[in-house]
């Protein structure tokens, strides 16, 4: 293998599955990767302890240090079995009050504990924070992964993250400029297009940005996003918005990271690894085949489509921020703890969005029937069951219960629900007595549902947000969180 092609997979951060490492020809493959010089690998799925294990295997393989990348945004329990899931960023928004002493104090020992998990799993590189402005409702994609639609909340929380991460060694990347908040669309299925003027870009999607340079962030991750008035190219494939926008004019000198290069939003334009390249990108994440993209960079470089100057400019600012892998130090974790602080942030994220007096506490679970609405997948387990009254048991209760469950995942396209159920929900509301619609994941559903007694928000489908909900409908706990996007 030449000398060129060790520094091409040196660009390449490639896909590697968990739950496949069990598997000898796998495993043969990823080491032949890490032979060849591989950047690195972005981590989806696996127990803790094996990926622990296995990616010390491969960095003790590695000539020049791995990039270990995974999107952890809700702690590495996202990714990995045994280690803890931390709720939504949403979530954690309405749960911390930046007034209060004591909530920041919280929210440095959730990142704290995130972190911690990080190290002592390997992983160098986490994919966070999000730094986009979730300003569409049914943004199919970001929605809870988003701290807020404001601007200065998404800065304030986003730059904890940076500093925490930063200060421990870590590669922080915020994501996915110039901002995947104010879209219709899914950018693993198709090309989203942002419709706005500079002036409104650079008041809102791009502030957050500009914050996480000052912050100290040592990558960015560019979005698959048009936006006609920075440029015609998507933004991962423009130099205008790469190295006119955040390189020269907001000043960021840290490593440019694409987003993952299997998504479809790219689909239509040819050659996108050397344009990405050209355009002033440093790390191609997750190509669907590394080995093909080397052969594509190779190409671009006889036909002098790429330089080996922008090669070697790229690989200079992998290698040196490789060089700080030296520094981090592995931490004590205790695992125990962060699921108990996972669950205090999650209760007091639980939101009363709108309330009519005398509906609650419930001093009964049993006083009120329950209909289940969304994602069935989801609610099919749900322990909701267990604590309300089925909408088809005979017993009629005065109080309606509706929880809805929606999520945020790719390639899926939507995060809320369809015209039938709303009108569906609408229907059962106006035949009850009274009535509560709570949202488990997006909190924009609510605003389908004005006829309600009492809306809800919890941010999330899971069981440790359905636990939460059930204590605050009996009065064990009180609702505490903050709304902290507009829904109407």
């Amino acid at each position: 293998m030449s000398a060129l092609e060790r520094k091409l997979y040196q660009l390449i951060i490639s896909r590697l599955d968990g739950d496949k490492i069990h598997n000898a020809q796998y495993r043969d493959k990823i080491f032949d990767l890490v032979k060849k010089c591989i950047g690195g690998f972005i981590i989806f799925g696996g127990e803790k302890d094996e990926i622990r294990e296995f990616i010390s295997g491969l960095q003790s393989a590695a000539g020049i240090p791995l990039f270990i990348a995974s999107d952890i945004e809700r702690g590495a329990g996202q990714q990995f079995r045994n280690a803890t899931y931390f709720p939504f960023q949403m979530a954690l928004a309405a749960a911390i009050d930046k007034n209060r002493p004591e909530d920041i104090l919280l929210l440095d020992i959730v990142i704290q504990a995130i972190t911690y998990e990080a190290i002592d799993i390997g992983i160098n590189m986490p994919l966070i924070p999000v730094m986009d402005i979730n300003q569409n409702p049914d943004n199919p994609i970001i929605c809870t992964r988003a701290f807020s639609d404001n601007p200065k909340t998404t800065a304030w929380f986003g730059s904890h993250y940076i500093k925490f991460l930063e200060d421990l060694g870590l590669i922080s990347c915020p994501k996915h400029f110039p901002g995947h908040g104010d879209t219709a669309v899914d950018s693993h299925i198709s090309l989203p297009v942002i419709n706005k003027s500079k002036d409104d870009l650079m008041k809102t999607d791009l502030m957050p940005f500009i914050r996480a340079i000052e912050a100290g962030a040592s990558s960015i991750m560019i979005g698959h996003l048009q936006i006609p008035a920075l440029d015609s190219k998507p933004a991962s494939l423009s130099k205008k918005i790469i190295t006119d926008l955040l390189k020269k004019d907001f000043g960021f000198s840290g490593l440019i990271i694409t987003d993952a290069l299997n998504m479809s939003a790219l689909k239509d334009f040819g050659d996108v690894p050397a344009e990405c390249i050209k355009a002033g990108v440093d790390i191609l994440l997750h190509p669907v085949d590394a080995d093909v993209t080397v052969k594509e960079l190779l190409s671009a470089i006889g036909s002098k489509e790429i330089s080996e100057d922008q090669i070697d400019g790229a690989l200079e600012r992998i290698i040196k921020a490789k060089e700080r892998f030296s520094n981090i130090k592995k931490p004590d974790v205790n695992y125990k703890a962060h699921a108990l602080i996972s669950e205090q942030v999650s209760e007091m994220s639980i939101t009363l969005v709108r309330s009519k007096p005398d509906i609650l506490p419930l001093s009964n679970d049993k006083d009120a029937n329950i209909v289940f609405a969304g994602d069935s997948e989801i609610y099919k387990s749900s322990i909701l069951k267990n604590h309300f009254n089925p909408e088809l048991q005979t017993h009629n209760s005065d109080l309606l219960i509706v929880a809805i469950f929606t999520s945020v995942a790719a390639w899926k396209g939507s995060s809320g629900i369809s015209d039938e159920e709303k009108n569906r929900i609408n229907a059962l509301i106006r035949n009850s007595k009274k009535s509560i619609v709570i949202s488990f994941g997006s909190p924009y559903v609510l605003r389908h549902f004005k006829e309600a007694d009492m809306l809800i928000a919890a941010y999330e489908p899971s069981e440790q947000a359905q636990a939460a909900v059930i204590k605050c409908i009996s009065g064990e706990i009180d609702f505490s969180g903050k709304l902290p996007v507009k829904i109407y």
